[in-house]
């Protein structure tokens, strides 16, 4: 099958690792979209294979999630956490709202391009008073050009850095207001130190498209009296602690009596 915008491919140099649709060609070179990786990437066209998607079956919230989060729990109401996703993906954040709800986590989906996130951040926060807020899209570490710890050598890293200092203006406090953020491949380090809660990547490995909202989901369902038990909470994500690592803290939701 000709290689053209809009099929599916996977790279040869990389040993067919991740399949990504092409977005767009230009004097040769393909640019590559992560179908469920937050991943970009460019490659030569003649390193490229098509592939046939075979669609990863939908990761299921309640199978993912710890059984004791989700369900009818006694004789108290519970109150969950509020979320605020803003995603530099449509698709992905799609797919991210559709596993909130099956969640049973109130979520507020935002489709805004990583560069300018930050400058609508403090207007979201005012406008939807989140107790958790997910900064996310698409990142690369570019290894060619050198240093890993230069932010300037990421493709979005440096714009949620700006992303989470401008919510950490909004609110301080960690426990507050929760930061998930990054995407494959991002500074880790630098976005901690920046005021995010969790973030990626540890390793400089890709994260699945639905990573932050089972971060989120966990945080936003567990109660606040109760530590986030953040071992267990990295295991379920696609690469563990290679693709997410964070703080310990506890989580936001209310619990109240009686229940209707």
């Amino acid at each position: 099958m000709e290689i053209k915008k809009g099929v599916y491919v996977t790279r040869k140099s990389y040993n067919y690792d991740i399949i990504f649709k092409v977005i767009n060609i230009k004097d040769g070179v393909c640019y590559l979209k992560g179908e469920e990786v937050r991943l970009y990437a460019d490659s030569p066209i003649n390193d490229l294979e098509v592939v046939n998607l075979v669609p990863e079956v939908t990761k299921n919230a309640k199978d993912i999630l710890d059984k004791n989060l989700i369900g009818d729990r006694s004789d108290y109401f519970y109150l969950p956490g509020k979320v605020l996703h803003i995603d530099g993906d449509a698709e992905f954040l799609k797919r991210c709202l559709a596993f909130y709800k099956e969640a049973g986590v109130l979520a507020i989906g935002k489709k805004i391009a990583e560069k300018n996130i930050y400058e609508q951040m403090k207007f979201l926060l005012n406008e939807y008073r989140p107790d958790i807020v997910i900064i996310t899209g698409h990142d690369a570490y570019y290894k060619k050009k050198g240093d890993i710890h230069n932010i300037r050598n990421y493709k979005n890293t440096e714009n949620f850095i700006k992303a989470v200092k401008e919510a950490r203006k909004y609110e301080k406090s960690h426990d507050k207001l929760i930061i998930i953020a990054g995407a494959c491949q991002s500074n880790y380090e630098e976005l901690i130190k920046a005021g995010a809660n969790f973030a990626s990547s540890p390793k400089r490995v890709n994260i699945h498209a639905l990573d932050p909202a089972i971060i989120a989901c966990t945080v936003a369902l567990t109660k606040r009296s109760e530590e986030i038990d953040l071992l267990t909470l990295l295991e379920k994500t696609k690469y563990g602690k290679d693709g997410i690592g964070g703080i310990v803290g506890n989580g936001v939701m209310y619990v109240g009596y009686p229940r209707e």
